[in-house]
């Protein structure tokens, strides 16, 4: 256990009970999760203002992929600042983004991480010193992260097999989707996720190629399923375990639905403790 992670609230039996703690305490701090995926909250004065992880695109991949800032403006601006310390005002002042641009896409790269991160449970965090990130705005309380996340869950709930596994799968396109007739009335983002998907990327891969949040694209390829458009296969021998850190086979058996109170499901621990078998659906 790490300096800091000793003067954390000693109540915290999970990750929103830890935020919650930090929040009272007005802490600015990293709280680092190990799991999978894994990623790192970035809290200042209690709020959560960024979260980054690999389940799911920041705030660069977002700017960059949806042609929203260029290359060249990226790169130009990064060269400045190093250390992201003083990006985002950066990229306002030199009139690349707008101030509420920048905090949309802050809160929605927020939002949808925290999804992410919430798909499998952590084996573990730390809590240390603050470190410079891209943000905008002024950040989010716990409970407010929570409830999204929570809303979010249970927009996806109806879809089949868990939520886990179908953001872990490769998306194929069907026989279907090559039918002028059956795509013809696709919105554009319908569309652009159809052409991406080339069975070999999985939701989470799209979401990253596209520049979109792993949710919405969660929630179009539910749409486009629906239309027996795409389907899902998963990796060979990742049927049941995510595929972006495999682990010893459990049972064969198919994991439960997926359900509302899945974010406030996380394990309890103050510390370090072995990782947890079970997939977040699982859980009883």
């Amino acid at each position: 256990m790490s300096r800091n992670d000793s003067e954390t609230p000693a109540a915290a039996r999970n990750l929103p009970s830890l935020l919650s703690g930090l929040h009272a305490e007005r802490r600015s701090c990293t709280v680092a999760v190990s799991g999978t995926p894994g990623g790192t909250l970035h809290v200042r004065d209690g709020l959560v203002v960024a979260l980054e992880t690999p389940g799911a695109p920041g705030v660069e991949a977002i700017l960059l992929k949806s042609g929203r800032l260029t290359e060249e403006a990226w790169t130009s601006v990064r060269a400045t600042d190093t250390t992201h310390e003083r990006l985002a005002r950066e990229l306002v002042s030199g009139g690349l983004l707008g101030a509420g641009e920048l905090e949309v896409v802050s809160l929605a790269a927020l939002f949808d991480a925290a999804f992410a991160l919430s798909l499998n449970r952590p084996t573990n965090w730390e809590v240390g010193e603050p470190v410079p990130v891209l943000y905008g705005g002024t950040g989010v309380p716990p409970e407010r992260l929570v409830a999204e996340t929570t809303r979010r869950f249970g927009l996806l709930a109806a879809e089949p097999g868990s939520i886990a596994r179908s953001a872990r799968d490769r998306v194929h396109p069907t026989s279907a989707a090559a039918l002028p007739e059956s795509t013809a009335g696709l919105p554009p983002r319908h569309q652009a996720l159809l052409s991406a998907a080339d069975g070999r990327r999985t939701p989470r891969d799209l979401a990253f190629a596209l520049g979109r949040g792993l949710f919405a694209v969660l929630l179009d390829l539910r749409h486009l399923l629906a239309l027996e458009l795409v389907q899902y296969t998963a990796p060979a021998g990742a049927a049941v375990r995510p595929s972006t850190a495999p682990r010893t086979p459990g049972s064969d058996a198919p994991p439960a639905p997926a359900t509302t109170a899945l974010p406030r499901r996380l394990p309890r621990r103050t510390g370090h403790q072995p990782a947890a078998a079970d997939s977040p659906e699982r859980r009883p």
